[in-house]
C-alpha cells in the first residue's frame, strides 16, 4: 500500500520475479481499458510479463463497485491460493483496501415509496428537518453527513425507516473479515515534498507520453460523460475540463497536480491509521532487500 507515485508497481514486480505471488491490483482507475497514461497502467509487455489482475476489465463508460471489487479479489485470492501462490495485492485504492480486510455492510435496496416520501418531507420542511430527526435516530451518522447533503441525508433515514436499525447500527454488522494472514507493506517517502515532485513529475512524462489524446479519446467517445467515475479520476477529470472549454491546458495540468497531492494527503492519513504495518521510507529508492527480508520472516510458505 501506499499513496500515488510511492513506487508500488516497481516493488510488485520485483517480487513478483523471485516469489511465487500473483498480482492483484487494488486500483480503481486501472480496472478500466484505454485508461492506460493517466493511470500509470504498467506497459503492455510488462502485464504480459507479470499478468495483473483487476487491471482492464471494463470499459470507462461502465461501474465498479466496492463492492465488486471484494467479491472478485476475495475470489481470486482464493484460486491463487489454491494453486500454491500468495495474492499479492498493490495499489493505492483505500476503500478497496478498507471493504477487503473489514467487510461491507449489508444493506437494504432503495424503497420509492420511502424515497419519495423523504422528497416531499424536504420540499415541505427543509433539509435541516431531516438532519434533525437524523440526529435523533442516529447522531454518530448525522455528525458525518453534511446538513446539506440531501443523498445520504436520505438514504440513512430510508435504512432506519426499512430496517427498523440505524445506518451506525448495520454498518457495524458488516461482512466476515477477510480469511486470510496479512503481511502490510506501505511505501511512501516520508519526505513530502519528494512525493510532492514526484506526482508534478509524473504529469510532465504523462504529457509527454499522450496523455492528452488518450483523453481527448474519450471526450470523443458517445457512452463517456463527465459524471462517470473513470471521467472523475484525478487528472482525466481536469484535462476534461480544458477539452470542454472551462479552462487552458496549463490550468489543467496544475489542477490536475493538486488534485492528485490532496489525494495522496488522504492516502496517507487513511494509511497511518492502519494497525499492523510496516512503513519503507521511498524517498531515496526502493529498500528491496529489507522488504524482501521482512516478507520471507512474516510469510514462511515464501521460503518453500
Amino acid at each position: 500500500m501506499g499513496p500515488t507515485a510511492a513506487g508500488k508497481t516497481d516493488l510488485a514486480l520485483t517480487i513478483a520475479a523471485s516469489l511465487p505471488v500473483e498480482i492483484i491490483s487494488v486500483d480503481s482507475a486501472l480496472v478500466y481499458r484505454g485508461m492506460d497514461i493517466g493511470t500509470a497502467k504498467p506497459e503492455p509487455e510488462v502485464l504480459a510479463q507479470f499478468p495483473h489482475h483487476l487491471v482492464n476489465i471494463i470499459e470507462p463508460s461502465a461501474h465498479y463497485s466496492v463492492g465488486g471489487f471484494r467479491r472478485d479479489a476475495l475470489a481470486l485470492m482464493a484460486d491463487i491460493t489454491q494453486r500454491g501462490k500468495i495474492p499479492l495485492l498493490v495499489g493505492g485504492t483505500m476503500l478497496y483496501f478498507k471493504a477487503l480486510q473489514e467487510g461491507l455492510a449489508v444493506l437494504p435496496q432503495a424503497d420509492k415509496a420511502i424515497r419519495q416520501h423523504l422528497d416531499d418531507e424536504v420540499e415541505q420542511f427543509g433539509l435541516k428537518y431531516l438532519h434533525d430527526r437524523l440526529t435523533q435516530i442516529d447522531p454518530v451518522s448525522a455528525k458525518r453527513i453534511h446538513p446539506n447533503d440531501p443523498q445520504r441525508l436520505q438514504r440513512a433515514l430510508e435504512v432506519y425507516e426499512i430496517t427498523g436499525k440505524s445506518l451506525t447500527e448495520l454498518t457495524e454488522k458488516s461482512q466476515s473479515e477477510i480469511p486470510y494472514r496479512l503481511t502490510k507493506v506501505i511505501l511512501s517517502p516520508f519526505d513530502r515534498s519528494i512525493l510532492h515532485s514526484r506526482i508534478e513529475k509524473r504529469y510532465q512524462i504523462m504529457m509527454e507520453m499522450g496523455f492528452l489524446d488518450e483523453v481527448k479519446s474519450l471526450y470523443e467517445r458517445d457512452d463517456c460523460h463527465a459524471d462517470l467515475p473513470s471521467i472523475r479520476a484525478a487528472g482525466y477529470r481536469q484535462v476534461w475540463q480544458h477539452l470542454a472549454g472551462d479552462h487552458d491546458l496549463d490550468t489543467s495540468i496544475e489542477k490536475a497536480v493538486i488534485a492528485t497531492r490532496q489525494m495522496a494527503k488522504r492516502q496517507l492519513t487513511w494509511l497511518r491509521a492502519q494497525d499492523d504495518t510496516t512503513w519503507f521510507d521511498t524517498s531515496e529508492g526502493l529498500p528491496i532487500s529489507q522488504i524482501m527480508s521482512l516478507l520471507l520472516d512474516r510469510i514462511p510458505e515464501l521460503r518453500n
